[in-house]
């Protein structure tokens, strides 16, 4: 019988990877503006923010000073983060931490380029892959063949060489960097992916708990947003520390018996989820946010021409992912954040752009447009594979979120 390596007593059953790909698309953009590398970069610009090309052949940069609008930061490289300056931060608020940052816009058909270059090198070592997003996925490393092997002196030294190889795979393919945390579970493994960016690899075991993941604040665990982080706070913990040593009951009367007992668990780094290798969308939608806001009769041609565009490019999206869809959606957000949507069910599904314009112009005529308009979104749900039989044989339907009626000076609007 043979004796346990220190790795087999060490590593557990499960690996699982987080990896993050580095300020994803401010990374894209580095190599299309590679004089910009180690500069404080922010992306969210429109597009007359593109650099200029000067005569001879040195580019002409928009500064972040020069910005005025309601824009949001989409990422910004690490050299602007350490000026203060982070995703979801408005672009005027940003310049006044960095004015002299430069400013880019987004373009994210390359993003999802980037995005399908570098899972599909990591699927080439690591099948096994839930995709959380254009930047981010999660990996089963488990059963990868000499993960578990000592190397050298290293009873990780297996688990490290992976996660290198994964590492340079995404590298070679995309030349962009990424890090990756590689735990017990998911939920740690999303932590761990941030502690040691960039172009990190972080390797923590249940032991490592108490070390690296009681001194975080309560924020770094994924599922803790804003408003509980805050009450949290109320009841005096801060840390991840903290929360673990709270009373289990302490925390259900206070959160409710499902997430109370969650936060407990979560805290001690426990976490049952399975690696998710397909899922189905629930609906695929496009959105944009206007500069400022657009009237609906004075501005009529630009809205038009974007919910156009939005429409072409739900359609485009469809196709592109092999989907097709009954239920046509629209969405508002008018001056004031007030947010409605309307919602038009249709006898078959579709994935084309001038059926989708239709009943999204449809869902138009029923909204009162008395207010200007700051965001326009189409969504399509309902979704299912093109030839597949629709088993419900239900008639169309009608949804809407408010019971506000048509308004006739709608119909010819957009």
């Amino acid at each position: 019988m043979s004796t346990p390596t220190l790795t087999s007593t060490i590593l557990p059953e499960r690996l699982i990877a987080h990896l993050d790909m580095d300020a994803f698309y401010a990374s894209v953009e580095l190599l299309r503006y590679p004089d910009l590398k180690g500069q404080a970069v922010v992306i969210g610009g429109r597009r007359s923010h593109a650099p200029v090309t000067l005569e001879d052949g040195s580019r002409r940069y928009s500064r972040l000073r020069d910005y005025t609008g309601r824009g949001v930061i989409t990422t910004s490289t690490y050299a602007a983060r350490d000026l203060g300056v982070f995703s979801g931060m408005g672009l005027m608020k940003a310049a006044l931490r960095a004015p002299d940052a430069i400013l880019l816009p987004t373009d994210f058909d390359a993003y999802r380029l980037y995005s399908r270059l570098f899972k599909a090198a990591v699927a080439e070592l690591a099948p096994v892959i839930e995709d959380r997003g254009i930047d981010e996925i999660y990996i089963d490393l488990s059963d990868i063949p000499g993960i578990r092997e000592t190397v050298g002196h290293d009873p990780l030294g297996g688990l490290r060489a992976v996660a290198r190889e994964i590492k340079n795979s995404v590298l070679r393919a995309t030349g962009l960097t990424c890090s990756i945390g590689i735990t017990p579970n998911k939920l740690l493994s999303k932590i761990a992916s941030d502690l040691d960016k960039p172009d990190g690899i972080t390797l923590l075991t249940e032991a490592d708990i108490p070390t690296r993941i009681w001194p975080l604040g309560v924020r770094k665990i994924n599922g803790i947003g804003p408003k509980a982080a805050a009450k949290l706070l109320g009841l005096g913990i801060e840390t991840v520390e903290q929360l673990a040593r709270a009373e289990p009951q302490m925390l259900i009367n206070q959160f409710g018996n499902s997430f109370g007992a969650w936060l407990h668990a979560a805290a001690h780094g426990r976490d049952k989820r399975a690696v998710v290798t397909h899922s189905e969308p629930v609906s695929i939608s496009r959105e944009t946010t206007f500069e400022r806001d657009l009237h609906a009769v004075h501005d009529k041609a630009e809205l038009s021409t974007i919910f156009t565009r939005l429409c072409e490019q739900v359609a485009s999206d469809l196709l592109r992912k092999g989907y097709q869809g009954r239920t046509i959606g629209l969405k508002l957000r008018f001056e004031g954040f007030h947010t409605v949507t309307r919602d038009l069910t249709l006898p078959q599904p579709t994935q084309d752009a001038q059926a989708i314009r239709r009943a999204a112009g449809a869902c138009l005529k029923r909204v009162p447009l008395d207010k200007r308009i700051r965001l326009l979104g189409v969504r399509v749900g309902g979704l299912s594979r093109p030839g597949a039989i629709d088993a419900l044989g239900s008639k169309p339907r009608k949804v809407a979120s408010t019971t506000a009626g048509p308004r006739p000076e709608n119909l010819a609007l957009f």
